[in-house]
């Protein structure tokens, strides 16, 4: 009985948490990618010194890649 339990456990595990890893990446992929929208309209619409600029633009930048690669890891998942 327990191997059956640990069988039918083995197929369904992975076929429930695959879903939900997909999801967590593209709702977070998302996240940041709004983020970054916010962020750089908030950078190029400042009247901050030219330095504070470079760093938010450096900070939107980052925040957009980790946002790009979010949904580029939830295609890898899906694919495989």
């Amino acid at each position: 009985m327990f191997s059956l339990v640990k069988s039918f456990l083995g197929h369904v595990i992975p076929s429930i948490v695959r879903p939900m890893q997909i999801v967590w990446n593209q709702a977070i992929g998302f996240l940041f990618i709004v983020l970054a929208l916010v962020f750089g309209y908030r950078v190029i619409r400042g009247k901050e010194a030219m330095g504070l600029q470079l760093v938010g633009g450096a900070f939107v930048l980052l925040i957009a890649w980790y946002g790009v690669s979010s949904f580029w890891k939830a295609r890898k998942i899906s694919k495989s």
